[in-house]
């Protein structure tokens, strides 16, 4: 059968492709060509310029890649990130996926719980960020609770303790979120497995180990996934909560650091360098975790 045209330019199913068009273009202005513009910056010696200025930015190769992996508080950076996921995916994961098999039941107020857990994330974070600080600083309401077992120094000001106060606050935040991605994979759960786990004598615990956690593992590696691209790109939080990094770096991520060195001290082709590092790190902690945690048993 002879392809007309428009078949020709728009493919088998021309619908399909013009109201795909439109994503696509977004896709290629607001994420394709930022990041090639700083795979650019990183391999040039680059910097602001007055608008319709022409300056010669040479070719410099690997030297902002050497900067910044010879840099202590970029190193910090990725380590603070780390801990940071450590903490905040599994939190994530076992949290969002037990609170929504329970808010899945059939329990009193259970509309107004789900509310309850999604208000944090559609809440602007400066006004949640007050409410921790009033919360975690050192006369707050928390030291006070604990009296003597309060931490010396407070959370967010001691080294130890603030990276993860920041993942708690970011798990309780986007919490929400998470609960609504598997309240929507429960519902694919068939209630015959359920009903065939009872009549093999399983109970509520061993139901929800054999049959809701292989009947979500979609759902477990979307919020794998997501929380940690999310997680990586931790900017506000600290920027916030510990006044941009402290104490001491001790809760600095690497979008924080980009930001410093690109934005306040004028070294884009420095923090282009960090952020091209860390789409690559991230895109290798996400393949293996989809490798892990996608797979089928």
């Amino acid at each position: 059968m002879r392809r007309g045209p428009v078949t020709r330019v728009l493919g088998e199913h021309p619908v399909g492709t013009v109201f795909v068009t439109p994503y696509v273009v977004f896709l290629a202005a607001v994420f394709a060509y930022p990041l090639g513009f700083a795979v650019y910056m990183s391999f040039h010696d680059y910097f602001f310029t007055a608008p319709g200025a022409i300056v010669d930015r040479p070719f410099v190769g690997f030297a902002n890649y050497v900067t910044v992996l010879t840099d202590p508080a970029v190193q910090r950076s990725f380590l603070n990130v780390l801990i940071f996921l450590v903490i905040n995916v599994p939190l994530t994961v076992v949290l969002s996926l037990g609170l929504s098999t329970a808010l899945n039941s059939a329990i009193r107020w259970r509309t107004f719980f789900r509310v309850s857990y999604y208000v944090p994330y559609v809440t602007a974070s400066v006004a949640v960020v007050g409410v921790w600080l009033f919360l975690f600083n050192s006369n707050g309401l928390v030291n006070s609770i604990l009296g003597p077992l309060a931490p010396d120094p407070s959370w967010l000001v001691n080294s130890k303790l603030a990276m993860p106060t920041i993942a708690v606050y970011v798990t309780w935040k986007q919490l929400g979120f998470f609960i609504l991605l598997y309240l929507a994979a429960l519902q694919n759960v068939s209630k015959d497995l359920y009903e065939a786990a009872s009549m093999d004598g399983a109970g509520r615990w061993k139901s929800f180990l054999n049959v809701t956690v292989p009947g979500v593992r979609p759902a477990t590696t979307l919020v794998v996934l997501v929380a940690t691209v999310t997680g990586a790109n931790l900017f506000t939080e600290p920027y916030l909560l510990t006044g941009g990094g402290g104490p001491d770096g001790a809760s600095a991520s690497p979008v924080l650091i980009m930001y410093q060195r690109g934005i306040e001290q004028g070294n884009p082709d420095v923090g282009s360098a960090i952020g091209v590092l860390l789409v690559i790190g991230v895109l290798i902690i996400a393949l293996l975790e989809r490798r892990f945690v996608g797979r089928e048993e």
